[in-house]
């Protein structure tokens, strides 16, 4: 049902087989639709099937309205879709505020306890009313909570997508398990309530999810996050400071746990400064180390970052970007951090900046970025953000052959040792390496020369300045050319990096099938510095269309835009940008591509 589904009957015309189908639970963040997503997309993994989910949630303490999407697919899922197919409303402000999310001919089952006034009369839309509460409420024994409404949800989108029961049924008991007996015995007594309850008197068909292609036992389903924290450890890193803030809190938590596994140790500061000057401390000593936050808590780590670069210490720094400025929108997606990670220090502060693509590249991302930085000996920021960090999918479990097992070099230097030589790589000599010469090195945050050693020569700085930008630059040399997606000349070219990978890629498909436009796309990882060559690639098309969560600015072009028109000066390249806290839709970028398709 949803834009790129395939319905056919069955041998039963009462049940319809979906092939691709988009799901919106919406109630508040109290009621658990968070985990029931959570739960349905890890069944999607241990399915064959594709997923991506997306969730609203609000920003203050005492909760409220939310949001929690699933897009399932038996065949390739980029999105978590435009429009959903079927709406789980809780209540009447869940019903009034997403009724219109559903496409035409769409399912909406509301909780007829909460939901007093459907638009019966719009007859674009099945309505299908449940006494979702009162149900609960009985099945739990009359307790006159309905704190399981949740799960017999669940059990009912069971039931009613013939899932399979068995594989889901575990899940649960993974979930709630190792809470309480009782919190289990009460979960699974409303699955089971949900599952048995006999929808078939209120529908008149019935919906068979099929089971995807992808049958491989080495699937794997999370988040970004997630993937991200597991990406660092298999990197190297042991070491880490932080201190909290929404959206980073999860990786700093996971490490937080699982760093001692490991012989490490992660250390949550009491403020910001304490954590990246910490960070640096476990970086001087020799170690791969991490720390990280959101946009506000960057903006506080920035004297020390300067240092970082000064000095020449390996650090990874993970913004999992949110809206802003100042506090902004603590729980909405926005890409507007890519200017304060390149450029937000003092003084002239070469990084290298990557971005992941989706949840499975956040692993490999947070492994590149432990590389680098060991390599370049230099901070290297990711750019994550909201939408990716909690978004879950599903995909191929990575190839662990290959992890990082970090050991501390302690070996003699040479009496000809130097950490900073003009001529070559930077080598730390971490405290407690024998020194043959005798004479230790320095690491300072003033200009120094080849031992470390200040120095105010101007001819100096000049040569220093230019050793920290040349190593930098010597990468864009390595770096390979983005694969290009769709055509590789024609009309239009698409440009994106982050989260936006995976409608920027529908767009295109939809562009070019439907539309008949000659479209291509590209996707940066590497934002800084970017590979070398690309305006090969900009010379056969005839636009070049940035696609960017950030404002377009005095200017009228996008944070990536601008640094792409500064490189290439080519009037070609323009922006598309939103800064609602949402995430892109297909329809907006083929609209702004292609306004014609939309026009009434």
């Amino acid at each position: 049902m949803s834009s790129s589904a395939t319905l056919a009957p069955s041998g039963n015309s009462d049940v319809i087989d979906l092939y691709d189908t988009v799901i919106r639970f919406a109630g508040n963040s109290q009621d658990g639709i968070q985990t029931i997503g959570g739960l349905l997309a890890k069944l999607a993994g241990r399915s064959s099937r594709e997923v991506v989910t997306y969730m609203t949630i609000p920003s203050t303490i005492s909760g409220g309205p939310s949001i929690f999407q699933v897009h399932l697919g038996s065949g390739e899922v980029l999105s978590a879709g435009d429009e959903s197919d079927f709406l789980i409303a809780f209540y009447q402000h869940s019903y009034d505020n997403h009724i219109n999310s559903l496409k035409k001919g769409g399912v909406c089952i509301y909780d007829s306890d909460h939901v007093d006034s459907p638009n019966l009369d719009n007859k674009d839309i099945i309505h299908v009313g449940i006494p979702m509460t009162s149900t609960t409420v009985e099945a739990m024994g009359g307790s006159a909570r309905d704190r399981g409404k949740n799960i017999f949800v669940l059990g009912l989108v069971a039931s009613l997508f013939k899932l399979n029961k068995e594989k889901l049924v575990t899940l649960i008991e993974r979930q709630f398990g190792r809470k309480s007996e009782d919190i289990l015995r009460n979960a699974m007594v409303a699955f089971d309530t949900g599952y048995a309850y006999p929808i078939g008197d209120v529908m008149t068909v019935g919906y068979n999810l099929k089971k995807g292609s992808d049958d491989r036992d080495d699937r794997i389903t999370t988040d970004g996050n997630s993937a991200l924290t597991l990406g660092l450890l298999a990197g190297g890193v042991r070491y880490g400071a932080g201190y909290p803030i929404t959206p980073w809190s999860p990786v700093m938590e996971m490490l937080r746990t699982e760093l001692p596994k490991f012989g490490g140790l992660f250390v949550q500061c009491e403020d910001e400064l304490a954590a990246v000057s910490m960070a640096l401390g476990f970086s001087y000593a020799g170690h791969i180390a991490i720390t990280g936050s959101s946009g506000p808590g960057l903006s506080l780590k920035m004297e020390a970052l300067s240092y970082a670069t000064m000095a020449e210490l390996p650090l990874v720094v993970i913004n999992v970007q949110r809206g802003g400025p100042s506090t902004g929108l603590p729980t909405s997606v926005e890409q507007s951090d890519l200017m304060q990670a390149i450029y937000g220090s003092h003084g002239d502060c070469p990084r290298i900046v990557l971005a992941p693509k989706n949840v499975e590249d956040c692993f490999y991302i947070g492994r590149e970025a432990c590389q680098l930085a060991k390599e370049y000996s230099c901070p290297v920021f990711v750019l994550s953000d909201q939408a990716i960090s909690s978004r879950i999918e599903a995909f191929q479990a990575p190839d662990l052959s290959d992890v990082v097992e970090p050991e501390l070099d302690l070996s003699p230097r040479p009496e000809s040792f130097k950490p900073y030589p003009l001529d070559s790589a930077t080598r730390h000599a971490p405290p407690g390496s024998p020194m043959e010469g005798g004479k230790y090195p320095v690491v300072t945050g003033l200009e120094h020369d080849e031992w470390g050693h200040p120095s105010g020569s101007p001819e100096l700085h000049a040569k220093m300045n230019a050793r920290r930008r040349e190593k930098i630059k010597a990468l864009g040399d390595k770096l390979p050319l983005p694969e290009i997606y769709g055509d590789t000349n024609g009309e239009v070219l698409l440009i994106g990096w982050g989260s936006t990978w995976g409608p920027i890629r529908e767009a295109t498909t939809r562009l070019r099938d439907h539309h008949g436009l000659s479209v291509g796309c590209l996707h940066l990882r590497h934002i800084n510095p970017m590979p070398n060559g690309m305006e090969t690639i900009f010379e056969k098309f005839d636009r070049i269309v940035c696609i960017e969560m950030n404002d377009e600015g005095l200017y009228g072009f996008g944070q990536l835009a601008t640094l792409l028109r500064a490189r290439y000066a080519d009037p070609k390249i323009q922006s598309i940008c939103k800064t609602d806290g949402l995430t892109f839709k297909v329809s907006e970028i083929v609209s702004g591509i292609h306004p014609a398709a939309f026009a009434s």
